[in-house]
């Protein structure tokens, strides 16, 4: 405010001079105008002086101040720093100043009783009173400004460390980031037309070197389908603002029957080369683990991810599922016993995998087998009920009991999960030391780590197809005819009856499990609905609306057996003209809200699940909000929605 008043002196000075020559004017014609505009002008001529002195009075009321906080030196020390230095009252107005702050930061112009706000790229002056001061810029220098309050404002001294800063700056810029390239369908190159499998790479390469040219950065070929490039920061910059526009282009390339699609794993701001390629192969491996075709970057441990709506590319061989085997059965024979567990709310493909490997390491290998299950809570009740039937209650023990059970030679082999944050028990994984994780899922950022065997293979239809693949590779003809229904229904639950995620291995699998007395009628019982269950199904399904081809469903409404209808009305949406994902959100308690996501693989719904905190599969994934309200939830689908 007194800034203010001080900068209407000049207007105050001008008016009463005006005055003065009106009420000599009017002296001729008026003595009562005369004495009128005469008390005005002697009014103004009052206020102007009065304003003038107590802006003076600050002014050196601040100087005394500022001479304490500098240990009694006087003006002309101050006077004599090297550095700009001001004054400012208490609402940011610039009472003093010295001569480098006359010359370096206002060029030679009066800004007496201006905001120094101005000159602090519009911060307030609070924020430049800790002990790391604050950066601003004035014209074409940087400074570092610190603050130091007095009883009537602050003073503040500038310290010009442009090429500091810009050092900083062109250092920052140059690191080297480390990227590892991968063809994806690689395999494709044992194809019979070889020519078109050459052609593919040649154009591949071709293009890899003008990303590399046009981006500065070094290529280098290290094997067959195997690049590395080192980028520097600001080129990598560059690349993210497009989004990694290359992945597109690579999907152009086309030869006959082969396509190209690649996986980039990106190692960013380690302290060396070393280390960012150790982080390259490791965000490699996450961004093949998560079905490939999109890049990973790896930076301070957390991961960034472009890409990635292509649904993976099926493998062709099984030499890594009888390797695979081979290490399970090793792992079983040193082990006490056996634990399988899978996720939370169980669904057919979890206790179905669970089923088939207990049904041949008990048959085969002669082991103490226990499936941990909170059966509660499992979706899958009606396939653990027809299991019991046949094999005795004392399959499927929860958690809780299992314990004490537990030794250090016990074996944990977790199916259809390879997260921590969505296991059936935490504390069961946690005091089990032998862990094997068999799993089809993309791959998440809390993946479990330090294990005998980590089978992962997001190509895969389902974990009933990769357990049917390590059952099938064991010594003895172990499978018998209540496992091979158990393994053959999680194999339907995850391909929505052969519709989807379906390749070769997937029919084969299926064969087998038919040779070995799965029947289908059998199996398709234990997809059978209640009739409130079937009434409720389609009570959300007659609420969905569209919305950029995605169904959605509001369920508002509480339901018995929610979990189970909402993932089952998300399965029914998939059969609407036009829509190519469904979505429904629906609350389990008063605190959470869930999404159950579903598609037929022409939008990559785990992508869309995991801007909301969640995962899953590139056809089937979900999400669990807690402590976000209802419409919060539906406002933040929709944005993922639209930001895919």
């Amino acid at each position: 405010m007194k800034n203010k008043l001080r900068n209407t002196v000049p207007y105050l000075a001008l008016f009463s001079v005006s005055m003065l020559i009106f009420a000599f004017v009017s002296l001729f014609f008026s003595k009562t105008m005369f004495y009128i505009e005469m008390s005005v002008a002697v009014v103004s001529i009052a206020t102007a002086l009065i304003i003038y002195i107590r802006f003076e009075h600050v002014i050196h009321v601040a100087m005394r101040h500022t001479a304490l906080t500098t240990r009694n030196v006087d003006k002309r020390y101050l006077e004599r720093f090297s550095f700009p230095v001001a004054a400012t009252d208490k609402e940011s107005g610039i009472i003093w100043y010295n001569s480098a702050f006359l010359t370096d930061i206002c060029k030679g112009s009066d800004v007496h009783g201006y905001s120094v706000t101005k000159l602090l790229s519009g911060k307030d002056v609070e924020e430049f009173c800790g002990a790391s001061g604050g950066n601003t810029s004035v014209a074409d220098r940087l400074y570092t400004v610190y603050a130091n309050p007095v009883e009537t404002g602050y003073l503040l001294y500038f310290f010009d460390d442009t090429y500091l800063k810009e050092t900083e700056r062109e250092y920052m810029e140059t690191r080297l980031s480390v990227a590892m390239v991968s063809l994806d369908n690689n395999e494709a190159y044992d194809d019979d037309d070889e020519d078109d499998a050459i052609r593919v790479n040649i154009q591949v390469e071709s293009l890899l070197q003008r990303f590399a040219g046009d981006f500065n950065a070094l290529y280098r070929k290290m094997s067959q389908g195997r690049y590395m490039l080192i980028f520097e920061e600001r080129e990598l910059q560059k690349i993210i603002e497009k989004k990694f526009d290359i992945l597109e282009k690579i999907h152009e390339i086309k030869s006959g029957d082969i396509s190209a699609t690649i996986s980039v794993g990106i190692g960013r701001g380690e302290d060396n080369l070393r280390k960012s390629q150790a982080s390259a192969k490791k965000a490699l491996d996450m961004a093949l683990g998560r079905g490939g075709d999109q890049v990973a970057i790896l930076s301070g441990g957390d991961y960034e991810f472009f890409g990635g709506k292509s649904a993976g590319v099926e493998k062709q061989s099984k030499v890594r599922a009888r390797v695979i085997t081979k290490s399970v059965i090793n792992a079983v024979e040193e082990s006490d016993k056996v634990i399988i567990m899978g996720h939370r709310f169980s669904d057919l493909d979890c206790m179905g995998s669970a089923i088939g490997l207990y049904g041949a390491i008990t048959t085969s290998l002669k082991k103490k087998v226990y499936i941990a299950v909170n059966y509660q809570d499992s979706m899958a009740k009606s396939l653990i009920d027809a299991y019991k039937v046949n094999c005795g209650e004392d399959v499927f023990v929860s958690p809780e009991k299992l314990m004490d059970e537990v030794t250090p030679e016990t074996l944990l082999i977790i199916v259809d999960t390879q997260s921590k944050n969505r296991l059936e028990s935490t504390a069961l994984f946690e005091k089990c030391g032998r862990i094997i994780v068999i799993d089809h899922h993309r791959m998440s950022v809390d993946y479990i780590e330090d294990t005998l065997v980590f089978y992962h293979e997001p190509s895969a239809s389902s974990a009933a197809e990769m357990c049917v693949e390590i059952v099938e590779n064991f010594p003895d003809d172990v499978l018998r005819k209540p496992e091979a229904e158990a393994l053959l229904s999680g194999i339907i639950l995850d391909t929505k009856n052969f519709v989807i995620n379906s390749g070769a291995r997937t029919f084969e699998a299926a064969a087998y499990l038919k040779k070995h007395g799965a029947d289908t009628v059998s199996v398709r019982q234990l997809f059978a609905d209640s009739i409130e269950i079937y009434r409720n199904k389609y009570k959300l399904v007659s609420t969905a609306r569209i919305y950029k081809k995605c169904a959605i469903v509001i369920a508002d409404e509480d339901m018995a057996e929610i979990r189970l209808i909402a993932s089952k009305a998300a399965d029914e949406l998939l059969g609407l003209k036009g829509v190519n994902a469904s979505f429904v959100v629906y609350r389990t308690d008063s605190n959470t809200v869930n999404i159950s996501a579903r598609s037929y693989g022409k939008r990559n719904v785990q992508l869309i699940m995991e801007k909301l905190g969640g995962g899953g599969h590139h056809s089937m994934a979900a999400a669990q909000i807690k402590d976000t309200g209802f419409e919060s939830v539906v406002r933040m689908l929709v944005e993922a929605i639209d930001s895919e």
